[in-house]
């Protein structure tokens, strides 16, 4: 992701936030002429406070809390801002509202918020705090409009969602590509950017079966309705990985743990999800656990959005949710991807095959479904549809 912090996805339809989906984003020197048309001034680092408020999970999650962390707070560091975090006390809005309008009393004027759960509190802080900007992250148009056909308009928000349908597509092909036929996905709660993960992965892992000539690929697909793994859903997974399934792509959160401690006991391999978690599965339950893990832009996408504002260049992106996916042909330019730590292998899926299929999906030669009414229809894979193991 070396690149990356530099590309972002520029593009507009209708609605109060300006939405845009699909598509690629432009190269960094295309939005040139917009930054020069800016005129809002650079800001003195002292103006701008930064405060992040975490999800579900803790700043400590090897996910997607740790990460949105950790990036806001190497760009505080790196420029001098003042920087805080605040979790809120319970799983609840009203939670998630007291934390961010701590903040603000606090005197902090830029809120960073990762994952959907936000909705609610963007709908109810932003119009009552206009001079402070709130990033999202993962924060949909129908996240925004699920609590019926209201009118949001929100100049001081912006928020990026990814396309997790195309790294869940990567993850589930290269899986197969690497020997695997009897797989699994254990997703977190049943929220469209975990559907379309495991509705990528299905689609992904099926199309390397076809190309393979296999006729025994298996996939069982669950999802655990939380983001936290527990003896429960490790119970499940001790089960699947018993009757022969190899390779579980755990998609939530910590519920990677369940996943990670059934694989421990027989020799399973895990995929991970949003950040490169061979680090932390592979120290924890064994050198060699992760196969790969399904990657989207979180740290880049903070990286760039701060930088705006310490720019002067917030006008480029208040007010728009962008759709960030593939941007070139090179897989480390792009905002979904497979990390370095992927298990390449010679004669089965290597480097060079992992490019030529992100070359075809930039292409559009490969196109995958980001559906998430249901399970994709496969050619050869038997998917066995488990339902939720809670909720």
């Amino acid at each position: 992701m070396k690149k990356i912090v530099s590309l972002m996805l520029a593009g507009v339809m209708s609605f109060s936030l300006v939405a845009c989906s699909g598509g690629n984003a432009p190269a960094a020197d295309e939005g040139a002429k917009e930054d020069e048309q800016q005129t809002e001034p650079a800001a003195e680092a002292s103006d701008v406070k930064v405060a992040m408020v975490t999800d579900y999970g803790k700043i400590t999650d090897q996910s997607f809390n740790q990460t949105t962390y950790e990036a806001c707070k190497a760009f505080a560091d790196a420029n001098g801002l003042e920087f805080t975090y605040k979790q809120p006390a319970t799983d609840a809005d009203a939670d998630r509202m007291a934390s961010i309008e701590q903040a603000i009393e606090e005197g902090y004027n830029v809120i960073v918020m990762p994952g959907y759960a936000f909705a609610e509190a963007i709908y109810q802080e932003a119009p009552v705090y206009p001079d402070v900007k709130f990033v999202a992250l993962d924060v949909s148009e129908g996240d925004l409009t699920a609590y019926g056909a209201r009118e949001f308009k929100a100049d001081n928000v912006y928020s990026a969602v990814y396309q997790e349908e195309l790294a869940g597509y990567m993850a589930g092909y290269a899986a197969v590509k690497l020997g695997y036929t009897k797989l699994g996905f254990l997703g977190g709660m049943a929220v469209p950017a975990v559907q379309r993960y495991g509705h990528g992965f299905v689609q992904g892992a099926d199309e390397a079966a076809v190309e393979l000539g296999l006729s025994d690929l298996e996939i069982k697909y669950v999802y655990g309705g939380q983001f936290f793994g527990d003896a429960d859903i490790t119970a499940v997974m001790d089960t699947w990985y018993g009757a022969g399934t190899e390779v579980v792509f755990a998609c939530g959160g910590g519920i990677y743990t369940s996943a990670a401690e059934a694989a421990a006991k027989v020799g399973g391999k895990v995929i991970g999800v949003d950040v490169d978690q061979a680090p932390i599965i592979d120290g924890d339950y064994g050198e060699g656990m992760t196969v790969t893990s399904a990657m989207k832009g979180l740290a880049p996408t903070v990286k760039t959005l701060l930088g705006a504002i310490v720019e002067g260049k917030w006008d480029s992106y208040k007010g728009q949710i962008q759709t960030l996916g593939l941007v070139s042909e090179n897989p480390e330019e792009n905002y979904v991807q497979l990390p370095a730590s992927t298990q390449f292998e010679d004669g089965k899926f290597t480097e060079d095959d992992y490019k030529a299929l992100v070359s075809k999906l930039y292409k559009g030669e490969i196109t995958v479904s980001n559906a998430t009414d249901a399970i994709p229809e496969t050619k050869v894979a038997k998917v066995d549809d488990q339902g939720a193991i809670k909720g």
